[in-house]
């Protein structure tokens, strides 16, 4: 994963704000996921899916070399967010992961990260959610229509299923 980062340019020389490079981070690992192959340590086929806390492990290797602190399962009283990201105490981004799956996914989003933004003392997060299976997408699209929450900057989607990838060679 490192070197694939170190490959793409100026991934680590760019300056920005929290929240701009929480949102470019979910951006490239969702492209990593997708395009690269990611989705294989993440979605092992035959085998149970990922747990959340798996993928939030995977992801949080993407901020090696960063200048903002980064801390996971942070829990400033109303429960543990989890990825806080800061540079300052005026400048900070939560990170929240979700599975498709997740039966309190609504409810999380229409709740859960506004009460963790208190909690932190910010405005701003980024919400990623991972899909497995096009059951899952269809939900998840579904229910960000319904939350009027449809193309929304600050929800990064991830296609992790493994029956859409076909190899190029076969393609």
């Amino acid at each position: 994963v490192v070197d694939a980062l170190e490959k793409g340019g100026e991934f680590y020389t760019k300056p920005a704000g929290s929240y701009a490079e929480c949102l470019d981070r979910a951006r490239w690992f969702k492209d990593y996921v997708e395009k690269n192959d990611g989705y294989r340590v993440i979605n092992r086929a035959g085998q149970p899916f990922s747990r959340e806390s798996e993928v939030q492990i995977f992801f949080g290797l993407i901020w090696y070399k960063t200048e903002f602190d980064v801390n996971r399962e942070v829990n400033n009283g109303r429960g543990p967010v989890d990825f806080k990201v800061s540079r300052g105490s005026s400048d900070k981004t939560l990170i929240e992961f979700k599975l498709g799956s997740n039966k309190s996914l609504k409810r999380n989003l229409e709740n859960q990260v506004a009460i963790y933004e208190a909690a932190n003392r910010t405005r701003t997060s980024v919400k990623v959610i991972l899909y497995y299976t096009a059951e899952d997408e269809a939900r998840v699209r579904t229910i960000l229509n319904e939350l009027g929450l449809a193309g929304e900057e600050s929800i990064v989607l991830i296609d992790a299923r493994a029956d859409n990838k076909p190899s190029a060679s076969t393609a």
